[in-house]
């Protein structure tokens, strides 16, 4: 079942409601940091816990002072009473800001690492059922040798893996707190209060800051992103060209509960490839994106705020889109169909040319000069090629060939099998054909 645009976990965390939550749980962590060095009365703690944000209050207050953190803590502030003026206390405002990031960009880490586990699981099941299926490889999209279908599928698999791998260090490096004061000299928050909220929330300090937490690590996260797209970029850009009529190898998902019914307006016929398409256009945005995050990374002195408007834009929707590609992805594959009839049909379609590499080796092995080889194989695939004739019948009738090999030789030479003689050496290293590795997974766990 394709699942809609909005993805509502991944919607949650990008939330203006989570966005508070999250500086509402900084604000009291830093509140308790302040109580246990001896500065908030514990009486005056347990009522801060009771702290409430309304967004109606926001709302009024921003109306007026036009500033987003302060009409945050003036709103928490209207929930309490006296106690209220430790709200925010030592703090600016990207001590608040930026660390709340940080959370949420390690909440989208999870989503999407799920999201990459999803796929995986289909796409090794689906390498495994089609590992032993032939079908032509292709360079500069023209007929190479033969190949194994599943291997394709293996390939990315592989790839997703190492997205995997990138997204454990990319958590880490945006895991980080900032509660470092102004320019980040802890002039008006001792380092001890932000090593207390680093515990309290699961994060770990910046080991220096000035006004922001730097930048690199909000592009890291972006350029991840735009990695894993341009994976599922490389798979939808695949599907779609074998879907092509002329090749017609795999057809997406079409017709059935939760996939497209209708290819055109116009044109009953038609089965287009267009949740393939989606995915090759939204991994634009999001490579896109990344280039934005890279000109974040510097900024004026000890910060500007010409950073904070595009990530308003460029963090969110990076996410939203790689976790619905990741979504759409695992339905195409889960429910791709595959043709290898016509598989077969395209392998011969050039009458035995594929099989040239094979003859020129074996006239090798038997002596032949290569160069003497090559010619003569060229030769006899430049006249089948022309004429129309079959490769095996062309190869038979040749001089060099014919004094080389005996004819029994030859045609063990045109077998598909041969090309799939090694497909299981490259599924063991995957393991596939043994209990599969555990992938670390971003949040450290093992999958």
């Amino acid at each position: 079942m394709i699942p809609r645009y909005s993805r509502p976990e991944m919607s949650k965390v990008w939330s203006d409601d989570n966005t508070f939550d999250l500086w509402l749980k900084v604000e009291i962590a830093a509140a308790q940091a302040w109580t246990d060095l001896g500065v908030v009365p514990p009486a005056d703690m347990e009522k801060l816990r009771g702290a409430r944000f309304d967004r109606a209050v926001y709302d009024r207050i921003f109306e007026e002072t036009k500033h987003d953190l302060v009409a945050f803590t003036r709103a928490v502030s209207e929930s309490l009473g006296p106690e209220s003026r430790w709200i925010h206390h030592g703090l600016t405002s990207n001590d608040v800001k930026d660390t709340g990031l940080g959370m949420q960009m390690a909440q989208s880490v999870d989503i999407v690492d799920a999201g990459i586990e999803q796929l995986m699981k289909v796409l090794k099941r689906r390498a495994v059922e089609l590992r032993d299926t032939p079908c032509i490889g292709r360079s500069h999209g023209i007929h190479a040798e033969p190949m194994s279908f599943g291997l394709k599928l293996a390939m990315w698999w592989d790839e997703m893996r190492r997205n995997r791998e990138r997204l454990v260090g990319t958590r880490k490096r945006v895991s980080v707190c900032m509660l470092s004061g102004p320019v980040g000299t802890f002039a008006s928050v001792p380092p001890e209060i932000e090593e207390s909220v680093a515990r309290q929330l699961g994060l770990e300090p910046a080991p220096v800051s000035n006004q922001v937490i730097q930048r690199d690590r909000h592009a890291e996260f972006v350029q991840t992103l735009a990695l894993i797209a341009a994976t599922l970029d490389k798979i939808a850009t695949e599907i779609r060209a074998l879907q092509r009529t002329e090749i017609g190898e795999v057809q997406e998902p079409f017709g059935t509960p939760g996939f497209v019914t209708k290819g055109s307006s116009s044109m009953p016929h038609k089965r287009n490839p267009e949740l393939s398409e989606r995915i090759c256009g939204l991994s634009r945005v999001v490579r896109a994106n990344s280039m934005v995050a890279l000109e974040n990374v510097a900024l004026w002195h000890e910060r500007d705020i010409s950073h904070s408007s595009a990530e308003r834009v460029i963090l969110p929707d990076s996410a939203l889109a790689v976790d619905y590609m990741l979504h759409l992805m695992t339905g195409i594959i889960d429910g791709m169909l595959v043709f290898p009839d016509r598989m077969m049909r395209n392998l011969e379609l050039t009458r035995g040319l594929v099989f040239s590499p094979r003859v020129m080796l074996a006239l090798v092995e038997a002596g032949v000069d290569r160069q003497i080889a090559y010619d003569a194989v060229q030769r006899c695939a430049m006249r089948s090629w022309d004429d129309e004739l079959d490769f095996r019948d062309v190869v038979k009738s040749d001089d060099v060939v014919r004094a080389t090999l005996p004819s029994e030789a030859i045609d063990p030479l045109f077998d598909y099998s041969f090309y799939l003689r090694h497909v299981d050496h490259s599924f063991a290293r995957l393991g596939f054909n043994s209990a599969a590795k555990p992938v670390k997974t971003a949040s450290g766990a093992s999958a």
